[in-house]
């Protein structure tokens, strides 16, 4: 038998203790526990956002997977059908019969839909152009959600008709409907998803048991495990033995949980929930309950659209040193270990530096301006960037260049302002946002700093303050979050110009974040819209933005708005901010991926 060296090419690492610097799935002998051991990347389940519907509706149908998506009907009374690409919607052909409170299923290329509004027993199918009429329902009904299989292969089950709710089932065989057997309980409002005619699960109801779940096998129904959260208005997507429950209106009357469940074939376990809890939306049909689509739903009604996937990559916060003098309202720059902090709010404004070297912070030279409410070049370095713009008592435009040791007063902004965000490095920077009185103003403007002077450039498409900002230069940066009101809305800059791209999931102000703009981080922040939030809006999520949109990952350890970052996305800081009303001298590491450590045993 080879030996670990020969099959792997390293001998084992002899360390006492963790071993930190392990590759991934290396083993090493922790000499002080004597055993052997190993480490992997930690990886989650997460939703995250995706292109938005160009219609926002509720109690529509969908088919078709994450990647390849249908979306049609829905409220208020529209035809609307959108195919998804895996980034975007696009409009195409109309349904024959605008109605919501159906159902479909099937690919984004051969799809059916069937009842409805007005408890129509319309059938139409689609050949991914064009909708066609074909033969209706045996029994016409509507609030449905609950249909499993394809275009020629497919099953409906509960309803409302008249009189009211119904337990009826019908089997599709491409060209007519044949009823079959009954559900073991009548329902409404309830979900449902399956490969073909011959397998199906159903769940969720508008009875008093909304939890109840039932699996067909081609004859019969039959009760299986009940969902965690009874719920009624959820969409469904996979397989009988491999399933996904999200969303819904909960048991006690018009919240609407962002609930998410997985089916393994014999029972539901909740995992992680939407990032926008809505009902009467839809999703994919055909996947497993790996990845899905959710779109659509309540809430004005929405155009929402989220990705789920599992086996996503999550980092996690630890504890770090913390800063000598707690603080809000600070900017910072650098790396996870060699981070600066500079200014805040202690309060009063101030003008306290400090240096951190991975494991302490170390007060240097101060600003020459005490401020809070400023921003700075967060891609800057430990030993060389600039600090702008803030709130000394007036709103400042005063502009300091850190050289490691002492900051030196260079050329002002334009725009005197505060609470604004920076991107960028000591000699290619991005001033943009900010507020300043008076008149009460919401900047939009934009400052590019090129090592020199600043010099006013194309406006953020939105005027707002207390948002964040980062980035690697003055041609390539993120506008993240702000108010008023609170926002979730993000915009990319190309060097030239600002284009709205997709949401944060939990719209906030005050956050921290650090990173470019293709891998970013948005962390902590506030929730609310007042200047001086109760304490229950202070948010310690952390948000991954990829490029194209931005997913769920572990909570700060300390939840906290006005707190700065620095870093990257496998490597980042967050410190200070505030809890309301106490300042903060946290300090939080977050490493990306997280690493689990596993020992060998033997038996």
């Amino acid at each position: 038998m080879a030996t670990y060296k020969e099959s792997v090419g390293t001998a084992v690492t002899n360390v006492a203790g963790d071993f930190p610097g392990a590759a991934d799935g290396e083993l090493w002998f922790n000499s002080t526990d004597s055993t052997f051991q190993y480490q992997y990347g930690a990886t989650t389940n997460a939703w995250s956002t995706g292109g938005a519907l160009n219609t926002g509706r509720e109690g529509l149908a969908g088919a078709g997977s994450q990647t390849a998506g249908l979306a049609f009907g829905g409220s208020p009374g529209t035809a609307a059908t959108e195919t998804y690409n895996g980034t975007s919607w696009t409009e195409v052909n109309d349904l024959n019969t605008a109605r919501d409170l159906l159902t479909g299923t099937g690919t984004q290329t051969a799809a059916i839909a069937a009842g409805g509004s007005e408890s129509t027993g319309f059938t139409e199918t689609w050949n991914g152009t064009s909708w066609t009429e074909v033969n209706d329902l045996n029994l016409a009904r509507n609030r449905l959600n609950g249909m499993s299989g394809t275009q020629t292969s497919g099953l409906i089950f509960g309803g409302n008709a008249t009189p009211g709710t119904v337990a009826n089932t019908e089997s599709w065989n491409g060209t007519s409907w044949t009823e079959v057997n009954d559900l073991n309980t009548a329902r409404y409002y309830n979900s449902g998803t399956g490969a073909d005619n011959t397998s199906a699960l159903t769940f969720g109801s508008n009875t008093p048991t909304k939890a109840i779940t039932e699996s067909w096998n081609g004859t019969s129904w039959t009760e299986v495990a009940d969902l965690n959260l009874g719920r009624q208005q959820l969409a469904g997507s996979g397989l009988q033995t491999a399933a996904l429950a999200f969303g819904g209106s909960g048991p006690l009357g018009p919240s609407t949980p962002g609930a998410t469940e997985s089916w393994n074939g014999s029972a539901w376990t909740e995992i992680n929930d939407l990032s926008q809890a809505r009902s009467g939306l839809s999703g994919s049909r055909i996947t497993g309950n790996s990845s899905a689509l959710a779109f659509g739903g309540d809430s004005s009604p929405t155009a929402a659209t989220e990705e789920f996937n599992t086996g996503v990559a999550v980092g996690t916060w630890s504890t770090g040193g913390n800063l000598n003098t707690a603080r809000s309202r600070l900017a910072g720059a650098g790396t996870q270990t060699a981070g600066l902090a500079f200014g805040g709010d202690t309060p009063p404004v101030s003008a306290l530096t400090e240096l951190y070297d991975g494991s302490t912070w170390t007060e240097v030279n101060d600003l020459n301006t005490a401020r809070d409410f400023l921003a700075g070049a967060g891609n800057g370095t430990s030993t060389a960037t600039i600090a702008f713009g803030g709130e000394t008592g007036f709103y400042a435009a005063q502009t300091e260049s850190w050289n490691g040791s002492n900051w030196t007063e260079v050329n002002d902004l334009n725009s005197a302002r505060a609470q604004l965000a920076g991107a960028g490095a000591s000699t290619s920077a991005l001033a943009f946002g900010g507020f300043s009185t008076p008149p009460t103003t919401f900047h939009a403007d934009t400052e590019l700093w090129n090592g020199t002077n600043w010099t006013e450039v194309n406006n953020l498409n939105a005027g707002k303050n207390r948002l964040s900002g980062t980035g690697a230069n003055n041609t390539a940066a993120l506008a993240i979050g702000g108010q008023p009101p609170t926002t979730a809305a993000t915009e990319l800059w190309n060097g030239t110009n600002w284009t709205e791209v997709n949401d944060l999931n939990s719209a906030r102000n005050s956050a921290g974040a650090s990173g470019i703009t293709t891998a970013a981080l948005a962390i902590g922040g506030d929730t609310n819209d007042a200047p001086s939030p109760p304490t229950t809006n202070i948010s310690a999520k952390t948000e991954l933005w990829n490029g194209t949109s931005w997913s769920n990952q572990n909570n700060l350890n300390v939840a906290r708005l006005g707190l700065a970052g620095a870093g990257t996305t496998s490597s980042s800081l967050a410190f200070g901010g505030e809890t309301n009303p106490d300042r903060s001298t946290a300090t939080e590491e977050w490493n990306d991926p997280g690493f689990i450590t596993k020992t060998i045993t033997t038996s």
